[in-house]
């Protein structure tokens, strides 16, 4: 496991028939190959659940969506109550500099979901934006907010 700057969660592991590392996905419900990304994406899960009151029976792990006739996969995606898609979180291994292509891949995602909220991780850096689109811009917030002030907020 690497040294991120997350909450250390127990997660469970195992190693499978062919010897490599697996790691439990609560969300998907099963066993996924272990990778920088995968560990990134499972530790943030587990910050969003005990730290941030997000509900995993509202979250979804890399749901598949169609933009330009093209297949993409997002790593999180957050609901709420009402089931309108809330948050789109972007997960990346922690070696990954976080940049522009980062951002325009999350907001690709956004242009299909017309979230409130993206959060772009690679487990060491942490951005979260409210979507602003009235003045067509991403206000960027000090830390990831509560999920009860997230859902009070969304557009609905």
């Amino acid at each position: 496991m690497t040294a991120l700057n997350l909450p250390e969660y127990p997660l469970k592991s195992r190693i499978n028939a062919i010897g490599k590392i697996e790691i439990y996905d609560p969300i998907r419900r099963k066993y996924v190959i272990l990778s920088p990304e995968e560990e990134v994406r499972q530790r943030f899960i587990q910050y969003l659940i005990l730290q941030k009151g997000f509900p995993k029976n509202l979250m979804s792990v890399e749901k598949g969506l169609k933009i330009n006739n093209l297949s993409k996969r997002t790593d999180i995606v957050q609901y709420n109550k009402q089931g309108k898609p809330i948050v789109i979180v972007e997960c990346k291994a922690p070696h990954i500099q976080i940049d522009e292509n980062t951002f325009a891949q999350a907001a690709m995602y956004n242009m299909k979901m017309q979230v409130d909220y993206l959060i772009i991780t690679n487990g060491i850096t942490h951005f979260c934006c409210k979507v602003n689109y009235h003045q067509e811009r991403l206000d960027y917030l000090p830390s990831v907010p509560h999920y009860n002030e997230i859902d009070s907020n969304s557009i609905v």
